[in-house]
């Protein structure tokens, strides 16, 4: 059993030394027909390392001729196998600028937009490149408004946006169990004018009566009757749009709470 592993190992071993070897040959040849062809067979076998390095080198190589165009299409795509979204993004972008007359336009630019996509973090991190993914898919519908890649891109955004939608909603519940109401009031209000048919709307909504009653009642007096008068308007438009909602037995108790204290004097 040990002899026989050990041959398959040494027979493993031999081949991936002949596999470099022959790698290296070509490499190193000044034969830039059969580079390309390697490359190609490479990158069909899915040895997208060994594919893009001769592609790599065959770029300036054959700019300025037919090939080129090809030679860079499967570049683009050796970059994206790989998984370097962000290097992928950049050729694929500069591909589509570069080939104005490519089959393979359309399906570049989508590209660069997808790698955006692809790049972007989880909701808890910064959000920049999730941004940028957004910008870059909207521009590939306003470059392409009749593309079949039309409800692909929607469908991206949508989950970009929720990406946003939980950041920007951790933001704002953050703030306020941080007793950093001020903060709070406008988190949530820019959520509920960002993303108004969110199902967090409501819960937003009543985060912002909530952290108006906790300033007012923490307030100093110069600053508390205008915090009630404020709290008193969220309120009666958070009942106006949710008469049925969860939160309702709770934010009539801070109602009552303003209207008792909607008189005090703030300059006795």
């Amino acid at each position: 059993m040990k002899t026989r592993y050990f041959i398959y190992s040494l027979s493993s071993v031999l081949a991936l030394l002949f596999s470099c070897n022959k790698f290296n040959k070509i490499l190193k040849s000044s034969d830039y027909e059969l580079k390309y062809t390697k490359a190609i067979e490479y990158y069909n076998k899915g040895n997208y390392t060994s594919a893009q390095t001769l592609l790599e080198e065959l770029i300036p190589v054959y700019k300025g001729t037919p090939r080129a165009e090809e030679v860079y299409y499967y570049y683009c795509y050796s970059h994206y196998y790989l998984g370097e979204y962000s290097l992928a993004g950049f050729h694929f972008r500069t591909f589509y600028r570069s080939f104005h007359q490519s089959t393979h336009i359309e399906e570049c630019a989508f590209m660069n937009a997808f790698c955006y996509f692809l790049s972007s973090p989880r909701y808890s991190l910064d959000q920049a490149d999730t941004k940028n993914a957004i910008q870059e898919l909207q521009d590939f519908l306003t470059d392409f408004p009749d593309s079949k890649r039309l409800d692909t891109c929607n469908f991206l955004i949508d989950k970009l946006r929720g990406k946003l939608e939980k950041k920007s909603y951790e933001i704002a519940k953050g703030y306020f169990f941080r007793d950093d109401w001020r903060a709070a009031i406008t988190s949530s209000q820019n959520f509920v004018k960002d993303f108004p048919e969110s199902h967090f709307v409501e819960e937003m909504q009543f985060l912002v009566i909530k952290s108006y009653f906790l300033l007012a009642k923490f307030s100093v007096i110069s600053k508390k009757a205008e915090r009630i008068d404020k709290g008193l308007e969220s309120y009666l438009k958070f009942v106006d749009l949710h008469p049925q909602s969860i939160y309702l037995k709770e934010a009539e108790v801070m109602y009552y709470y303003f209207k008792q204290n909607q008189t005090i004097n703030p300059n006795p």
